[in-house]
């Protein structure tokens, strides 16, 4: 079951690209001082993060003082990279989640119909203190549901 509200959210390692490099980094590592937002979207340019991400640019997400936003896809990092230069927001960063080990240890997987061999993560969102304290978590029962922004600015700000 995804981490909920009161938890602590575990603390992987993977590569965080920020649009021209990538390093391994634990997720305790990439929060800022007042936590983050991690938000997962299956694939880097899929129809869905691409709305989703652009919209977060257009909220100012990305002025979030102390605040890391921090996506996780299953695309490596070079097309992490490129997705981050699209966006062309300089804050946001990306895990590479090649192998789901990231969306595993959220327990987000989940084997897609008509899709032989393919496991991607539950659209999601958790905003978490700088101890990993999950503060919001939102989980999509489907794949199109848009993330609840607003709930989510607020549990921000409640940092």
């Amino acid at each position: 079951m995804p981490p909920t509200e009161g938890e602590t959210a575990p603390d992987f390692e993977a590569l965080l690209c920020d649009g021209e490099t990538f390093r391994s980094t634990t997720l305790a590592d990439a929060l800022g001082a007042r936590g983050g937002v991690l938000v997962s979207t299956g694939f880097a340019f899929s129809a869905i993060a691409r709305n989703w991400w652009k919209q977060f640019v257009r909220a100012g997400w990305g002025e979030l003082d102390d605040v890391s936003v921090l996506g996780v896809s299953r695309d490596g990092p070079y097309a992490q990279n490129e997705f981050l230069r699209w966006l062309d927001e300089p804050d946001f960063r990306f895990f590479a989640d090649v192998n789901g080990e990231v969306s595993a240890s959220f327990d987000l997987l989940v084997d897609r119909d008509h899709m032989a061999n393919v496991s991607t993560p539950w659209r999601s969102a958790f905003v978490l203190d700088p101890e990993r304290e999950v503060r919001y978590a939102f989980v999509a029962d489907d794949w199109i549901s848009p993330l609840p922004r607003e709930e989510i600015e607020e549990a921000v700000a409640a940092l």
